[in-house]
């Protein structure tokens, strides 16, 4: 089973997006000396420092940290739900740096998918329902049965949130943010409240979803166990990325243990 991976290219009226030729260099998303200062009373806390990225079309990434390293600050920049206090961001051409919020808006709509360490489900609507919420924002989407499928949750789209396991649960958070056929999927400690054995089922479903769709996916964890699972590991620390390691081949889940 495969996503529809060509570009969605914007109508007339839309905001500002993409061309469709995209990167020659294979980079997805390019950020560079990124900072983020929140003021908090008159002291001023420093989330990120200058920091430099590049995202590659289709690999899995790993930004691996303590709390407070600034990762999920540095993916709510890169998903465009939180913007930086300076420093550029490019998604392939498009330049997010100084987007308006209609243009972030149509960025998150049809270019990113989110995973949240809570699974943030409508508990009122089934599985079924909560992944279809998606074809109310978004263009050229799955169907939410074949999404959930993917997933491995074919069986249960007629089931509500407080009929399903916290794995399954994620499991249709993941559905739901594929089902929009994004072009990245951002996934923040997607494990977090899971326990280990639950916790690689729906690890095992995020590295499928990014093989089988060629998503270029980003995984934020402090969970050292995890870093063999991408191409490349992304390690920060006090809001600057320390070091960026290649795995020559990516770790069977079979192999991981935590």
């Amino acid at each position: 089973m495969s996503l529809e991976t060509a570009d969605r290219e914007g109508t007339a009226g839309d905001a500002a997006g993409p061309s469709e030729d995209g990167s020659e260099d294979g980079v997805v998303l390019r950020a560079r000396d990124l900072s983020k200062t929140y003021e908090m009373g008159e002291v001023q806390v420093h989330a990120l420092r200058s920091v430099d990225l590049d995202l590659y079309s289709g690999e899995l990434a790993v930004l691996l940290g303590a709390s407070g390293s600034g990762k999920s600050t540095l993916l709510n920049i890169v998903g465009g739900l939180d913007r930086p206090t300076s420093g550029t961001l490019h998604y392939r051409d498009w330049d997010l740096s100084h987007a308006d919020d209609q243009e972030l808006t149509k960025y998150r709509r049809e270019y990113v998918g989110f995973v949240f360490q809570l699974y943030n489900l409508i508990p009122s609507l089934t599985a079924k329902e909560n992944v279809a919420l998606v074809s109310e924002i978004s263009r050229d989407t799955m169907r939410p049965e074949e999404a959930l499928e993917l997933v491995g949750l074919g069986d249960r789209i007629d089931h509500f949130p407080a009929q399903m396991s916290g794995g399954e649960q994620q499991r249709v958070a993941i559905a739901r943010a594929v089902a929009k056929n994004p072009k990245l999927l951002l996934c923040d400690e997607p494990t977090g409240a899971l326990d280990a054995k639950t916790g690689k089922l729906v690890l095992r479903v995020i590295d499928q979803v990014n093989r089988e769709t060629g998503t270029t996916t980003a995984v934020i964890t402090h969970n050292v166990a995890i870093a063999g699972l991408g191409d490349r590991v992304i390690h920060m620390s006090s809001g600057k990325i320390q070091e960026i390691t290649r795995n020559e081949e990516r770790v069977s889940l079979d192999e991981v243990e935590w």
